[in-house]
């Protein structure tokens, strides 16, 4: 059985692969459907909490996640809410990582 996107483990791009496109983006987003993909580069979702405590605490888990994993998103903390994007830098582009993160921070939230 193969594993799910959250239980693999972000690679690090070097550079020099291209970028996921049709329907092997198509593949990976459709296992992550709370995740928009903005125009094949990359991926975005918001999160909202009840107010900033939170949000704050869910920032500073997806940070040290990102820490261990390698693979840093952009994150935008407001009250009530924080907002992650997702692509790889290498590439300009998306990658198995880009998703197999966002399938690691969708784990962090409470269920």
């Amino acid at each position: 059985m193969p594993l799910s996107l959250a239980q693999k483990t972000c690679i690090p791009c070097r550079g020099g692969v291209p970028a996921l496109k049709d329907s092997a983006l198509h593949e990976l987003s459709h296992q992550l459907p709370n995740w928009e993909v903005v125009n094949e580069h990359h991926i975005t979702r918001t999160f909202t909490f009840p107010d900033f405590a939170q949000a704050l605490d869910f920032v500073n888990r997806v940070g040290a996640l990102a820490e261990q994993q390698g693979h840093h998103p952009d994150i935008l903390l407001a009250w009530g809410k924080a907002a992650i994007t997702l692509w790889t830098h290498k590439v300009d582009g998306l990658t198995e990582s880009d998703f197999i993160m966002a399938a690691k921070i969708d784990a962090l939230q409470p269920a």
